[in-house]
């Protein structure tokens, strides 16, 4: 791989999603080192309606052309970019295309080896099909919010789209795993990706335990920990503890030994007993962590080998020395840009910054489409 281009140079792909799920699979791809041309409606994505910035997280470094599929020409242009391309990755209800005369079939003749991806809110087939959603109505009917997390646990909404992010990063993955295979057989295939589909996979786990002997009763559940948690400060704040292994307990009790010599009581010494009293042992932490502020609990936690974080303000994260030296963020004249989360001993190419504007690309994309393929 040369240092300018990428792990998926030479990987073509139409973009013709709208909003988080479908963009974001493709910017992933792009990311990587592949070409993304933006098809966007007349009106474009609807992301623009949402302003400059929420359309920027997930197009930057893409092409646009503006394309009206219930035009027959356009049509052309489409199928002439699908001869020419990888994967196609669109978010349309499902039907939309096929009604349109765009289904994967006539897709399929056009190019043989095209890997096309649905993404959908509930897949291409079922009962829900046709039923429109978004990221809070999957995380409801996934059972998301049916698995407690906490002992004192309350409903609250995630503080990121969430399935739209586990959609995309199962979208993104099973679309390499079919182009690989395209090249090794000559034939592409169409994905069907619910978004209900990713995140009950995710929660299946959570969900069947809790359906099994020991209930839904807080009490039973062991991922329900008293201190793997949560804590409010006397100034408001917040720190979490990620207390699993006995080790990290040990080092926690010797921390805070002369605040709360009551955690070195003999039935605290074991993940079994602290689960069996674990509601009256969190209302202790929470009692003790609310009696000082965050930077008290800093200065008695520092340097120790315990899982400990302070819930960091929005105008903190950025500065963290940690997430300066990762570097997984850059600033730009439009705003604060991630970069692909992931350190590759070959580096990644530096990715373009460049949000475009609708059809911006139009007549670049034309000229391409006259010259023979081999030319790109």
């Amino acid at each position: 791989m040369s240092a300018d281009a990428g792990y998926l140079a030479g990987l073509t792909v139409l973009d013709l999603g709208q909003l988080h799920p479908g963009p974001y699979t493709a910017m992933l791809l792009g990311q990587l080192g592949a070409s993304v041309i933006k098809v966007e409606k007349p009106q474009g994505d609807t992301a623009r309606q949402l302003g400059a910035q929420t359309f920027a997280k997930y197009n930057r470094g893409k092409q646009s052309i503006s394309l009206d599929f219930k035009r027959e020409d356009h049509q052309d242009i489409l199928l002439r970019l699908v001869e020419r391309s990888d994967v196609l990755v669109e978010g349309f209800r499902p039907g939309v295309l096929a009604r349109l005369g765009l289904d994967y079939a006539r897709l399929a003749r056009a190019n043989p080896r095209l890997v096309m991806c649905s993404i959908s809110g509930f897949g291409q087939t079922g009962p829900y099909a046709q039923r429109p959603g978004h990221d809070v109505n999957y995380l409801a009917l996934s059972g998301y919010w049916a698995v407690p997390s906490q002992v004192r646990d309350v409903m609250g909404r995630p503080r990121l789209r969430l399935s739209d992010y586990c959609a995309a990063m199962h979208a993104a993955l099973a679309i390499l795993a079919a182009v690989h295979d395209a090249r090794e057989t000559g034939v592409g295939q169409h994905l069907d990706v619910s978004i209900h589909d990713t995140l009950t996979a995710w929660m299946a786990p959570g969900l069947d335990a809790m359906n099994g002997p020991a209930g839904a009763d807080i009490e039973q559940l062991s991922h329900v920990m008293p201190d793997n948690d949560v804590f409010e400060t006397a100034d408001g704040r917040h720190l979490a503890l990620g207390i699993l292994e006995e080790a990290f307990w040990r080092n926690l009790c010797d921390a805070l030994a002369p605040l709360c010599p009551e955690l070195a009581q003999q039935r605290y010494q074991t993940r079994a007993g602290r689960l069996q009293d674990k509601r009256a042992l969190n209302d202790r932490l929470r009692a003790l962590f609310a009696s000082r502020s965050l930077a008290d609990w800093e200065a008695v936690l520092h340097g120790r080998d315990i899982p400990w974080a302070p819930v960091l303000r929005h105008d903190e994260v950025f500065d963290d020395p940690h997430v300066q030296h990762r570097a997984v963020t850059s600033l730009s004249a439009t705003g604060r840009v991630a970069g692909f989360p992931v350190k590759f001993s070959k580096p990644l190419p530096a990715p373009s910054l460049d949000v475009p504007e609708l059809d911006q690309h139009r007549e670049e994309i034309l000229d391409r489409l006259q010259r023979p393929a081999s030319d790109g």
